[in-house]
């Protein structure tokens, strides 16, 4: 390596070229190298010429430098004589070693030879001392002089050549490291890829157009095997792990990651990069180590309905259990509105007031301080729909400085007419929890099975719009895009505590159940106030002086119940209550035949507080075929054994195991897991959404998302559709919710909607 003229590299050999470069930075590292040397030879010559000066003037007739005064002659000359043999020695070996030999060759060392300096400092030394303890060890102002400039030389020589010898090996370690980098460089240059052919051309598309075909109703599996088909018939183009087994073994999963990985590098061989489409590039960035959570549903208290019941205990048990920052939206109506939907004739003539009221009522049934905020946004009631609908951009009642992960309580509701930012591009994580089987609803309307159809394909586009990850609380509810089954809900702990009250009286001896049956919930015939009465008017001998009572309110209940006295069905009606209240502490079996329930709240509000339940054999209930005091039924005839079993007999108490799994600590925990949101929180840097990524696989950033294409094509579409008044009341929409009026601007303190609506995703 250490030759002027390399060997001429020939071909592209890997080991030719590695030569080449090492070879031509050991020519650059000894150039240099020899640069540093004569600078160091110049500096020794200069600091070398100084002391022989000084000796010399020493030594020689010029003037003598200036000595101590009184120091006899003799001495003097007894110096000069003992100094003037060394220098000259000095002078010799400088001239044969340093300036007759440079340049060194190859190996020689590069150290200066001063062994004729210490002589001569050791001879001043020594001279020093003899003399010195004949004259009273007095040390002479020459000597001193002459001593001090030899250290000075020795230190200036050996730091020089510390100095040079460590900058000749940084410069060539440096040198190589270069080298080493340029071969890796030409390693790693993207190698060409075959070509695609037509039939992994036709799986990709048709695996990228998966959400497209689930719109059409197309099976998810089917697109799966015929994904599979087209991609086994490939010519051997794509290298594969070793296989010996049939083909036909290989999972979905891994035909799907290894076509990934195949468009990846055809895509990486041509030089493509992958930038961001439909994305907003400015999300929320985590500065005080503590991420925001915002919960956002469709109603509030005092309307005592699951949307605003449940959402509060979760947003409660959130903020104690992550000690995130947590803020749950509700819907803000005006005072007309309000009277239509809060019973007692209970209004609020601020937010403030209203947030009292919820703040109170919380508090009442919770063992801990609620640490979270509350925020409105305005919203209208719809007397067809019987709910509340969002009116403008809900998503703007959420800062930016706030927006990094929400809950959308019942996504399908919120956004079925959301005219405004997406939500995914606002939020890094975004999780809907579905509550309700509106499906099940509309089918008992005029024309039911129709707008069903069109509702199905509207809940599909826009709870995958708009959401990263979708928990339905059971299987009763619709099949939708990124969903996963799950109970996410617990009950108010003073059911709990109610429940915790019977074990304990019965221990006592003390029967705590002195009444029959009973059923609590809003009075609507879709609540299972229709299978309730079909059940009771058709068994109605079978059941001879059995009576129930009922408790609700709603908008059916005059027809409820002028339906029930005209068959003299033996159903005592009462004003709606809380399920709590003490007097329905005593009532021993709770009856349910609701199927249009997703999971009734009732029902585990009554096993929590130690009662049968008695309810039918559906997906709704699944969650409570564990428990001991559930009796489901499956025919009619099966509901009548039910009840008489549950009439002649004592409930058994919960295990400590089944009173936990109803708390609203284990849904918490199953919240966290099953919605991903406990991985989401690890993740400091605030960078999520796209939920986690299966293990063992691959993802190359090269690789394109048709889904992630079509999601934002989906979203823009739904936004221009909601932009448009007449689309809107042709399907349903309340007039006026596009923006919020003026009424609203007053009560929130809001500044009047704009003439001109934002373009959308800015």
């Amino acid at each position: 390596m250490g030759v002027d003229n390399p060997p001429p590299i020939t071909g592209s050999s890997r080991d030719d070229g590695a030569f080449a470069f090492i070879s031509k930075g050991w020519r650059e590292v000894r150039d240099s190298a020899t640069a540093d040397l004569q600078l160091m030879r110049t500096r020794t010559d200069r600091e070398l010429g100084r002391l022989l000066s000084s000796a010399s003037a020493l030594a020689g007739p010029g003037p003598a430098p200036p000595v101590a005064a009184g120091a006899p002659f003799a001495e003097l000359e007894l110096v000069r004589k003992r100094i003037q043999p060394k220098i000259a020695e000095l002078r010799k070996q400088y001239s044969a070693t340093v300036l007759d030999g440079w340049p060194p060759k190859s190996g020689a060392s590069l150290r200066v030879d001063l062994s004729g300096i210490m002589a001569i400092r050791n001879a001043i030394v020594s001279s020093g001392k003899a003399d010195g303890c004949d004259e009273g060890k007095k040390e002479w102002e020459v000597v001193k002089m002459i001593r001090n400039r030899l250290k000075e030389f020795e230190r200036r020589s050996l730091s020089s050549e510390m100095s040079a010898g460590f900058r000749v090996r940084t410069d060539f370690v440096e040198k190589f490291k270069l080298s080493l980098k340029s071969m890796n460089k030409e390693s790693q240059e993207p190698k060409d890829a075959p070509p695609l052919d037509l039939t992994e051309i036709l799986a990709y598309l048709v695996r990228q157009s998966g959400p497209f075909l689930d719109q059409l109703g197309v099976q998810r599996d089917l697109c799966e095997k015929l994904v599979g088909t087209l991609y086994s018939k490939r010519n051997g183009r794509l290298m594969h792990p070793p296989f010996s087994g049939d083909r036909s073994l290989i999972g979905s999963e891994d035909i799907t990651d290894e076509l990934d990985l195949r468009i990846a590098r055809v895509l990486e061989s041509t030089g493509y990069h992958r930038e961001g489409f439909w994305n907003d590039p400015a999300k929320y960035k985590i500065s005080d180590n503590r991420r925001h959570v915002a919960i956002v549903t469709t109603a509030s208290l005092p309307w005592m309905t699951g949307t605003a019941i449940n959402p509060l205990f979760r947003a409660a048990y959130l903020a104690r259990s992550t000690m995130e920052k947590v803020t749950l939206v509700v819907p803000w109506l005006c005072k007309s509105d309000q009277q239509l939907v809060y019973p007692d004739n209970i209004t609020f003539s601020s937010p403030e007031e209203q947030e009292t009221y919820i703040r109170n009522w919380l508090q009442e049934r919770l063992g801990f301080a609620a640490s979270f905020k509350i925020s409105f946004y305005p919203g209208k009631f719809s007397k067809e729909r019987r709910s509340i609908i969002p009116a403008g951009d809900t998503s703007e009642f959420i800062p930016s400085r706030e927006a990094d992960i929400a809950i959308l309580e019942e996504p399908e509701h919120l956004n079925w007419y959301h005219h405004g930012k997406r939500w995914t591009d606002k939020f890094n994580h975004v999780i809907g929890v579905v509550h309700t089987n509106y499906l099940e609803y509309i089918k008992r309307e005029k024309n039911g099975a129709l707008q069903a159809f069109l509702v199905k394909h509207i809940n599909n586009w826009v709870t995958r719009a708009y959401c990263h990850k979708v928990l339905r609380l059971s299987a009763a509810t619709q099949d939708l895009p990124r969903s996963i089954i799950c109970n996410v809900h617990g009950v108010n702990p003073k059911f709990l505590n109610i429940g915790e009250k019977v074990i304990a009286d019965r221990e006592r001896g003390h029967n705590s159940f002195s009444k029959g049956a009973y059923f609590l919930g809003k009075m609507v015939w879709a609540k299972g106030y229709k299978e309730l009465i079909d059940l009771l008017h058709k068994h109605k001998n079978d059941l001879e002086g059995f009576k129930l009572d009922v408790y609700g309110n709603g908008e059916d209940s005059q027809a409820v119940e002028a339906a029930a006295r005209k068959l003299d069905l033996g159903i005592n009606f009462y004003k709606g209550k809380d399920h709590a209240d003490d007097s329905l502490h005593g009532y021993k079996v709770f009856i349910n035949p609701s199927v249009s329930d997703v999971l009734c709240t009732a029902t585990a509000e009554a096993l929590a507080m130690g009662k049968f339940v008695i309810c039918p054999d559906h997906p709704s209930n699944e969650f409570f075929k564990s428990f001991p005091n559930c009796l489901m039924y499956k025919t009619p005839e099966e509901f009548v054994a039910r009840v008489k079993e549950a009439m002649s007999s004592e409930p058994q108490p919960l295990t400590p195991e089944k009173r936990y799994s109803l708390s609203w600590e284990a849904a918490t925990e199953r919240f966290m897991e099953y919605s991903e949101l406990d991985k989401v929180l690890k993740d400091r840097n605030g960078q999520c959404g796209e939920g986690v990524k299966r293990k063992g696989v691959r993802k190359l950033p090269l690789l394109p998302k048709f889904s992630d294409i079509l999601d934002g094509g989906l979203a823009f579409a739904h936004y221009c559709a909601t932009g448009n008044e007449i689309l809107r009341m042709a399907t349903g929409a309340t007039p006026g919710t596009r923006d919020y009026d003026k009424q609203q601007c007053m009560d929130l303190n809001l500044l009047p909607p704009q003439i001109q609506h934002p373009v959308y995703g800015l």
